[in-house]
């Protein structure tokens, strides 16, 4: 099993942009390249899907267990040539004092050897220390090659290459030169491949051709033919269910942030998924039920706004029974409003409440939730006492609602809508603003699907 894990010095060094040019650069040699990104994220996996050519997985202690990784990771790596981790912050960052949720414990899980992208501006001599001390900080992680991002020029390759190779034992395996045009910005991550294909398509290709030029692929292919495959359990074959119901999924420049596996999931549990354009379809298809992930909305509301008919089919349909699972983006878009930059726009209005955008992230992070028993499905597992890992990143605030609003969920860590709890029920609609992922602790996609049919008799 041919793998190998992206990771970095520190927050920011530019590995998405390395792992995006590796995957596209890997696949243009003809090789089926599998991406995963480690922790809660969608953008990333947006990106690293499309120049791979295939979904991207995460792989989060957060909501997986250790087993569940490794057969995660083994399940998917599967009829492929090699796989490619992309790490989230620096390679021994974390939450915890022992680093056991950090890159580096999922490097020793999945036994996948490091590639140290290091942002090189500003540094000569110095690099040798920084190299040294993540080595030295803990032997069982296998740093097994660095490449030297954002540097100043050929002369400055030369002398951090002089310093590395007298100093440490590791390879450079590339050095790429500064270039704004090449890097992924910002704006650029909050671009939709879909909806910006041939933006998407020309930065893959000269982040590709970057990396072609100036990292050596074989060396990487020969570290990634080396590498041990993980323990893991035999993956259990999953059942698949008849698909007897259709579940709309809103799949657009607004709302995009759906994990792979979750979408799998309903479909095993029975769903047929049917896009959804809000930005352009005018009425729903013929639907058992609804499902609005989360996403930008707050960028398209002017366009929500303007497709009237739209939101009045699906005011319309809640307001008949129609099951509907909303998360972050979609909780928004089905509120009376989205206020922001001075901007009012008005949306579905099924949920009493009003979102206003902050400069600040209203909740961010890792939660953790318990259901109160007024949800529409049942509890996991049957036990009222079971705690959901979930996460949140949302800039918005849900406004004026009432005060007598049920909600599915107690917060236990994080924020959610009010600080204490999250998941508002309506009628046979959930919405909240915490993401959650369809594991083994909650298997949310198969009680959603269970519900959508119960509610059809």
């Amino acid at each position: 099993m041919a793998h190998f894990f992206i990771s970095a010095a520190y927050k920011s060094s530019g590995k998405t942009t390395v792992s995006l040019g590796l995957c596209a650069a890997l696949k243009k040699r003809k090789l089926i390249v599998q991406p995963f990104k480690k922790g809660p994220d969608y953008i990333d996996p947006m990106w690293l899907g499309r120049a791979a050519a295939r979904p991207c997985h995460n792989l989060d202690f957060n909501t997986m267990s250790n087993n569940e990784i490794t057969t995660t990771f083994a399940h998917f790596s599967q009829n492929t040539d090699i796989s490619i981790i992309e790490g989230n912050k620096g390679l021994y960052d974390g939450l915890d004092l022992n680093g056991s949720n950090s890159n580096a414990a999922l490097c020793k899980l999945i036994q996948a050897p490091v590639i140290l992208v290091i942002d090189a501006r500003g540094m000569t001599r110095g690099i040798a220390p920084l190299i040294l001390g993540y080595q030295a900080f803990d032997a069982d992680v296998n740093i097994a090659g660095i490449i030297l991002n954002k540097l100043g020029g050929r002369r400055h390759e030369k002398k951090l290459r002089a310093v590395i190779e007298h100093y440490t034992n590791i390879p450079v395996l590339g050095a790429i030169l500064r270039d704004s045009q090449l890097e992924i910005s910002e704006r650029h991550l909050g671009l939709i491949p879909s909806e910006e294909s041939a933006i998407a398509d020309k930065l893959i290709h000269n982040v590709a051709t970057m990396i072609e030029e100036q990292v050596d692929l074989d060396a990487i292919l020969a570290i990634a033919n080396k590498a041990k495959s993980p323990e893991a359990k035999e993956v259990i074959a999953i059942a698949t269910h008849t698909k007897d119901i259709r579940i709309g999924v809103a799949q657009d420049a607004a709302f995009n942030f759906y994990y792979p596996g979750d979408l799998d999931a309903l479909q095993n549990a029975g769903a047929e998924l049917m896009p959804i354009n809000t930005l352009k379809d005018t009425q729903l298809p013929d639907i058992d039920g609804l499902f609005i992930g989360g996403g930008f909305p707050e960028m398209q509301m002017a366009a929500l706004e303007q497709n009237a008919a739209l939101r009045k089919d699906i005011y319309d349909k809640i307001e008949a029974g129609l099951p509907t699972y909303a998360e972050c983006g979609g909780l928004m878009y089905l509120a009376r409003s989205i206020a922001w930059n001075d901007k009012k726009s008005e949306m579905v209005g099924v949920i009493q409440g009003d979102v206003v955008m902050h400069e600040k992230p209203q909740g961010r992070g890792y939660v953790r939730l318990k259901e109160t028993g007024k949800g529409l499905w049942k509890l996991a597992d049957n036990n009222q006492t079971t705690e959901i890992p979930a996460h949140e990143f949302h800039y918005s605030s849900l406004e004026n609602i009432p005060d007598d609003t049920d909600f599915a969920y107690e917060v236990l860590r994080g924020y959610g809508i009010n600080g204490k709890y999250d998941g508002i029920i309506y009628k046979n609609l959930l919405a909240n603003f915490m993401h959650l992922r369809d594991v083994e602790t909650n298997h949310w996609a198969e009680r959603f699907i269970n519900f959508v049919r119960k509610n059809l008799h």
